[in-house]
């Protein structure tokens, strides 16, 4: 049997779970929530490469990607700071949608698939 192994587990998620060489993130929120949609795009995107150097993978070989958006409008600057942070011609198949968010002051989350 092959092993799970599920990173900061907690009653209702875990940070990640690996399987087969496979990473499947939470969805990522900012840290400071009182920041605008520039700074909680940036910290997400800080975290998530955190929580992949964990699994010893990257944003390299990400194959999914699901958005959640507070506002569909801030779409472009999620896309500019997104584009940035992605390796060249290394996009993942993504969802961006708007949502009604656990916290009104998330403003993006942002949860990915990845692979070793």
């Amino acid at each position: 049997m092959s092993k799970i192994l599920r990173t900061n587990p907690n009653p209702i998620l875990s940070a990640a779970v690996e399987y087969h060489g496979f990473i499947f993130t939470q969805g990522v929120v900012a840290r400071n929530l009182d920041l605008d949609m520039e700074g909680q795009t940036r910290d997400v995107l800080d975290q998530l490469d955190t929580l992949l150097e964990q699994h010893g993978t990257d944003n390299t070989r990400l194959l999914q990607a699901q958005i959640w958006l507070k506002d569909i409008n801030d779409r472009e600057t999620l896309n500019t700071l997104w584009s940035a942070w992605l390796p060249a011609n290394g996009a993942p198949a993504r969802a961006c949608v708007q949502a009604v968010m656990a916290d009104p002051r998330i403003l993006v989350e942002i949860m990915v698939i990845t692979t070793k």
